[in-house]
């Protein structure tokens, strides 16, 4: 796995924890044919420290984030985390490989970009850039929850942005363009 690990707050990564965080992936790595490429940032908190992994994949992305006092039980929590909402999404994810075309040579396809999410800090206003996929509502569905947001932007399956939302009931919402 191509691996970019960030240190934040004064937090440096050493070359044991690089190695950690390697042989902890691998997990994750052995589901997939071809070689990931995940980011990690870890962050050092007075007590505590952050860590939060992010691996892309084309169409989806898989990601954790976990505040723990210790720094290899905290990589532990979010390998196991990414383990689950793989596994918890298993069936969502084959379902709709067979559906979209294209999707299931997507895996194996090693030339995909990774896109750098850029943080600007112009105001106390955190900014990123997306790229937009086009999806089926389900899909939409999927994705957020592996992200663990409570809203996800996305191209419904007539290119038209769309927004999908948790409501305070539980249920989602929809907000189309048109």
């Amino acid at each position: 796995m191509k691996l970019e690990v960030d240190g934040k707050q004064g937090f440096v990564v050493t070359e044991a924890i690089r190695s950690y965080l390697e042989k902890k992936l691998s997990k994750i790595e052995r589901l997939y044919s071809d070689e990931l490429e995940g980011h990690v940032v870890i962050k050092a908190y007075n007590d505590e420290m952050k860590i939060e992994i992010t691996i892309p994949i084309k169409f989806i992305t898989i990601r954790a984030e976990v505040l723990d006092e210790d720094l290899y039980a905290g990589i532990d929590k979010a390998v196991d985390k990414l383990e689950a909402q793989i596994r918890k999404n298993k069936h969502k994810l084959n379902r709709s490989l067979q559906e979209r075309a294209g999707l299931k040579e997507a895996f194996k396809d090693d030339d995909f970009d990774l896109e750098k999410l850029e943080e600007e800090l112009i105001s106390p206003v955190k900014r990123k850039k997306i790229s937009l996929d086009i999806l089926s509502v389900d899909e939409a569905i999927t994705q957020m929850e592996l992200l663990g947001h409570d809203f996800f932007i996305f191209y419904n399956e007539d290119k038209e942005v769309s927004v999908l939302y948790l409501r305070d009931d539980g249920k989602y919402g929809l907000i189309e363009t048109e």
